[in-house]
This record gives structure tokens, C-alpha cells and sequence, in this order.
């Protein structure tokens, strides 16, 4: 494989998508160079097994100056900007934090861009809680937003400005629609991987139920590595445009309980269950789901990992997780 000899620059490096996307792209020869907020250098569960590999920088979407610096220590040629406060249900607490950093910091890392090198080409992290209460089924590029969460507003401002920046100073900018997508990594908050650890913990006899919110809440699952590809195939192109990257199909929190339990032998499974009214939204997105027509015409890009195969490694996963603790 011809290696390329370019530079990226990843916000959010330590999160799920972050780490996922260095992996990859340190496949394809990149220099790489992960950005870090002081208080997260100590959390690098997902990237220990990259430091020696890539380039940690301290920043944080809250201060301009900083995210300058780090692009001054870089120099790359594609920024993926994925850091964010990413937990919808956090967001109705903390919505003017959400705001500032899933909101603002969009702004703060284009301005530092357009001051340092407009010619920088920028992926935006946005994502299909933009469309929220959906008025088509499924969602496409073209489809009205209509967010139901501060978190979901702060990043249609975030995609908004990522358009606004491509088209008023010519800058290759553009955003990755991204529905749902899990993997091993996931943290241990998200409703996905709360389900597997709860199973894994269940059937090792370390615990006797999960605590959920909404179950019949239906999504548009698909798996974190092969979404990745996909941010960087839009770089990869020579005009900057937007693109939904889901799988077309929808399961139920419910069906995910199912497929789960299953997994591991269990398969009366809703004793296990109990529903608790603070995993309730105040506003509650009841389905979601994508059409990824665009990005499969135009990045050749499809899903490449079976529903039931990734779910299974992540209950796996935290299986071996939680053996080693015993």
C-alpha cells in the first residue's frame, strides 16, 4: 500500500472516534498529532497503545490561542475536529458548557484555521441528533433539521458555520453527518455500552439488573471503524461537501437488549431490566435513521460491519474487561 505523506491534526483524540481514526489513518502513513485537554491527558484508555506513535498536544475548544498553538506545533494539512461534549443527556445539564465547546468550538478551531492556514482542509463532526424530530425518514443531506436536545442544537451551529466558513472564504470545509456508531471503545455512559457491561457484568454474576430510560426508542446503529473511513474519504475529495453516513436500518433499544442477552445464553432477559425516570429525556428523539445514497455514490463508501457481529465483540470485550478484574 502507498503510504501518504501527510499531516492530521485530531481533536477528541482519546475518545472513541478520536483513537479509531488514528488507527487508521497511521495505516495510511500519517503523521499525527492528537489533541488532549489538560484534565483528559491521564484518561488515554483508548489511545495507550498509540503513545509512541502519535504527537499528544495539549488544547481545548474553549480557548482559540491554544487550538493556534496547535497548529502551529503541527502544521497539518486536515484537521478532524471530533472533540465535543458528546453526551446528549448531559446537555440539559450543562447547556451553556455543551454550547461553548460543542457550539463555539467549532468557530474558535476555524478562526484558528483561517488565521494560521486557510488552505487546511477541515472535517466537522456533526451528527444525526441535528435532525431529531425527523420530518423525512430517512434523514438525508437535504432533509430540514429540527433538534430536540442542546446538544443537538450546539451541533447544528457547529454544522452551520463549518458551511458558512467553506462558503464565504473558499475554505475546504465540510461535515460528516454521522449517525449513531458504537465499538469497544464506546464510553461506559452511552445507553450501548451501559447495555453490554450490564450484560457482561450480569452473566459473570457481578450485578442483577440494568438501569435504563426510554426502550422502544429506535436508532440507526453502525460501527465506529468503519465511520472513520468515511471522515477521511471526505478530505480525500476535491470539492468539500457534506455527507449522511448511517446504515439504513433501524433497532429498538429493546432489540438491542435482545441481541445482547442472547449473545451470552440468556435469553429471558427482561427481569434483568428496570426502567428509572432520570434516563428519561424531556424531549425524546423517537427514531432515527439514514440514507447514506451520497456517500455510497460519491465516496464509495458503505458500511462494512454486521449489526449482530459488532454488538457481540463489544459484549465480548467487556467480558475480558471484567475478568481480568476479578
Amino acid at each position: 500500500m502507498k503510504k501518504i505523506n501527510k499531516t492530521a491534526l485530531i481533536t477528541g483524540i482519546n475518545g472513541m472516534d478520536g483513537s479509531h481514526l488514528a488507527d487508521f489513518l497511521l495505516t495510511k502513513g500519517y503523521t499525527i498529532y492528537g489533541v488532549e485537554r489538560r484534565s483528559s491527558s491521564k484518561n488515554r484508555i483508548n489511545t495507550q497503545h498509540l503513545e509512541g506513535k502519535i504527537t499528544f498536544l495539549q488544547g481545548d475548544l474553549t480557548d482559540q490561542n491554544s487550538l493556534l498553538r496547535c497548529l502551529k506545533e503541527s502544521k497539518p494539512n486536515e484537521v478532524y475536529n471530533l472533540a465535543a461534549q458528546s453526551f446528549v443527556g448531559e446537555s440539559w445539564n450543562t447547556p451553556e458548557h455543551t454550547s461553548e465547546v460543542t457550539g463555539l468550538g467549532v468557530l474558535r478551531m476555524l478562526e484558528a484555521i483561517r488565521e494560521f492556514d486557510p488552505s487546511i482542509k477541515f472535517y466537522q463532526a456533526s451528527s444525526s441528533e441535528m435532525f431529531g424530530r425527523m420530518v423525512e425518514n430517512p434523514a438525508k443531506e437535504t432533509t430540514p433539521f429540527y433538534p430536540r436536545s442542546p446538544y443537538g442544537v450546539a451541533k447544528l451551529y457547529g454544522h452551520w458555520i463549518t458551511k458558512n466558513y467553506r462558503e464565504s472564504y473558499n475554505m475546504f470545509a465540510c461535515s460528516g453527518i454521522l449517525f449513531n456508531h458504537e465499538s469497544e471503545r464506546r464510553g461506559i455512559e452511552f445507553v450501548t455500552r451501559k447495555i453490554t457491561d450490564g450484560v457482561a457484568k450480569i452473566k459473570l454474576g457481578l450485578k442483577d439488573h440494568i438501569l435504563l430510560g426510554n426502550l422502544d426508542a429506535k436508532r440507526d446503529w453502525g460501527y465506529g471503524p468503519d465511520y472513520v473511513k468515511a471522515m477521511w474519504l471526505m478530505l480525500q475529495q476535491d470539492i468539500p461537501e457534506d455527507f449522511v453516513i448511517a446504515t439504513g436500518n433501524t433497532y429498538s433499544i429493546n432489540e438491542f437488549l435482545d441481541i445482547t442477552f442472547n449473545h451470552v445464553g440468556i435469553t429471558d432477559w427482561h427481569k434483568y431490566i428496570k426502567q428509572d425516570p432520570r434516563f428519561m429525556r424531556p424531549a425524546e428523539v423517537d427514531v432515527l435513521r439514514g440514507d447514506y445514497t451520497k456517500a455510497k455514490q460519491q465516496l464509495n463508501w458503505e458500511p462494512e460491519t454486521p449489526f449482530k457481529q459488532w454488538v457481540g465483540q463489544m459484549v465480548d470485550n467487556d467480558i475480558e474487561i471484567l475478568k481480568k478484574t476479578i
